[in-house]
């Protein structure tokens, strides 16, 4: 949704919005997409500064990392499957418990997705989701945390990387610059990090 001042997905897909500078221009278009108490996520190339009737609620450095050659995907025993609408409710309890990023009752139809099961219980997913020409966003990225340290998260990161590559694409993804350990895994698995962006959440204020 919106123009080139500002654009913003449907709520139901994300917060995930854009604009292409911090002007006052830009900061209203935002606005006019947003009602109030509703929050918008952003990457900015500098902190943001809102205008009157936004308000910053967390913001923090995000490392954009591009896998640009062959990514090393090496063979898993782990069983991979291919996540569709009706389990939809269980990926919205596992990333609300893990907190991977934005995940909505919508956000699947960006893209595929895909998880690991045990005993029948989803434990681990990551899928595709933003997308420019020539290149696709792994996202959501998350294991159960009684489930981790199987190599869980790096087979799902290679099986959504290989599939992107496959179509012809380049696979790139986003991640905290405190987070240390998701870093040193994604090198290990061929992305490097091609830039720093200020991710903010803003929220409309509200009214009486």
């Amino acid at each position: 949704m919106g123009n080139h001042l500002a654009k913003r997905y449907p709520e139901d897909m994300g917060p995930l919005s854009g604009i292409p500078e911090q002007s006052e221009e830009s900061w209203e278009a935002l606005k006019a997409l947003m009602l109030p108490n509703q929050h918008s996520v952003l990457f900015l190339n500098e902190p943001a500064r809102c205008e009157a009737g936004l308000t910053i609620t967390v913001q923090f450095p995000l490392e954009q990392m591009i896998c640009k050659f062959s990514p090393c995907l090496s063979p898993s025993n782990v069983k991979v499957e291919v996540l569709a609408e009706a389990d939809v409710p269980e990926m919205l309890a596992l990333t609300k418990l893990t907190e991977p990023g934005p995940f909505r009752d919508r956000t699947i139809y960006l893209g595929g997705y895909c998880g690991i099961r045990e005993q029948g219980r989803l434990v681990a997913m990551a899928g595709r989701r933003t997308a420019i020409p020539g290149y696709k966003e792994v996202s959501a990225v998350c294991t159960h945390p009684s489930y981790r340290g199987r190599g869980y998260g790096a087979a799902l990161v290679c099986a959504v990387s290989d599939r992107i590559v496959k179509d012809g694409g380049l696979p790139y993804l986003h991640v905290r610059q405190s987070n240390f350990s998701a870093i040193s895994l994604y090198r290990r698995l061929g992305f490097e990090i091609s830039r720093t962006f200020y991710c903010a959440v803003v929220v409309m204020d509200g009214t009486p």
